[in-house]
Order: C-alpha cells, then structure tokens, then sequence
C-alpha cells in the first residue's frame, strides 16, 4: 500500500536485491542502526565479489565482513584496493563516511595472546560501527597483577567485552570488580578438555559476577555489535 514515506525508487531498490545466492537487506540500517554485515566463512570468493560490488552499487559506503581468509583476501584485494585487512581476525572491512560516535568507550580485555583473533575481530566491530575502543592484551588470571595494573583503564568503560579460553575464569574476576555491563567471549583456545572453549562457554554461563553475559564461541563480532547496542543507549558526542 503506497503510504509516501519513501519515492517509488527508493522502493524499488529495496526490493530489487536479490542475486541469486544472496537477497541484501538494504533497508537493515533503518531498522536496526546497522547495515547488513558479510559473514564470509563458506561463501566463494565469487559471491563474495558479487555482494561487495552489489553494496558499492547501491552507495554503501560502510561495508564489513568477517571470516575472510587469507586466501580469499588475496583474491579480494586487486578488485577492492580501498579495503582494509586485519588478517589475525580476518576482518575485511570499507568505511568512506565520516562516523559519529558513541560518547563512551568500549573495552576489550584479552586473556592471552592466544585469544587476539578474536579480540581484533570484537575490537575492529565495535570501532566500525562508531564507538571509542581500547585493547587491552595478555591480562589472563594467570597473572593477575597484569590486570590489577589496568584496572583504572577498564573502569572507565561503558560496556567491557572479556574474551578468554582455557577456563574463562577473566570474565568472572572482570565482573565482580567493575560496575559496568561485561560481554564474556569463551574461545576455543586450551588443551584437550577444553573440548574447543566448551569448557570456557560453561564457566562463563555459570559466573557468580551478576553483570555477566555470555555470547557464543569465538564469536567476537557478536560480542563487538552487542556492545555497540549498549553504548548506542548514552548517546552520540
């Protein structure tokens, strides 16, 4: 039914998305705030070619996409040269808008080296979608004076996101020392029983700091958005 918020061509590229293997949601941005991210894991370098060159069609000018592979971003970069790649957390992301941004800051605290793909993938998210962001690395519980020297930098967060494997013990120890919302990211990294962060997803589940929540497995872009949401609620500077 024809209601004149939007012209019949606006319209008609709303509807007129589909490729065949993908339908792009144009429209996401105004519903959510965020527009449609790549999730590249499984897609050929060929659909993938087809939906970037699609969303730069239609003068998307913030583009992400995540679980890009080495071996993908080879064949991506000659065809999209103003892209930029963080090859630890295979995040190939375009921004060519100025971004407003959140007025507080995200804090991503990493337990160990081990866990930065998934620390860069949240880290690269949250900065992307507009919001300040500081990283801090290597501050496991092993080694807890490591994170007592930075707990000034994380107090100051609006949203913490703590990722970790092993026993994902950091988001608990983060919980009952802050008074901010913490996004807890269990990883696959530890030993045999860590059954490939089953063991850090249980711990984290099961945290007696109230102000835990928990997302899935290696999943630092689902963390990064989230926090992002939770920013979005102070405002813009």
């Amino acid at each position: 039914m024809k209601n004149n918020q939007i012209d019949i061509h606006e319209a008609e590229t709303l509807l007129n998305n589909s490729l065949g293997y993908a339908t792009i949601d144009y429209d996401r941005k105004r519903r959510t705030g965020v527009g449609e991210v790549i999730y590249g894991q499984s897609k050929t370098v060929e659909q993938l070619q087809g939906i970037i060159s699609n969303m730069l069609e239609h003068h998307k000018k913030s583009i992400l996409a995540t679980r890009i592979s080495l071996e993908k971003y080879k064949l991506l970069k000659d065809e999209f040269p103003d892209f930029s790649y963080d090859e630890l957390s295979q995040v190939f992301y375009y921004q060519d808008e100025e971004i407003e941004y959140n007025k507080g800051k995200i804090v991503v605290v990493c337990a160990g080296t081990s866990d930065l793909s998934v620390a860069n993938e949240a880290a690269i998210t949250a900065r992307f979608l507009g919001n300040e962001v500081i990283q801090i690395n290597d501050v496991g519980v092993a080694g807890l004076h490591r994170l007592l020297n930075r707990i000034n930098d994380i107090q100051q967060a609006n949203v913490i996101i703590v990722i970790a494997g092993m026993e994902g013990a950091l988001a608990s120890v983060i919980g009952g020392l802050v008074d901010k919302p913490v996004i807890a990211v269990p990883t696959s990294i530890g030993y045999g029983a860590n059954f490939q962060g089953l063991s850090a997803l249980l711990s984290m589940l099961n945290s007696c700091a109230s102000g835990v929540s928990v997302v899935n497995i290696d999943n630092g872009f689902g963390a990064g958005y989230m926090a992002h949401s939770i920013n979005c609620l102070g405002g813009k500077n």
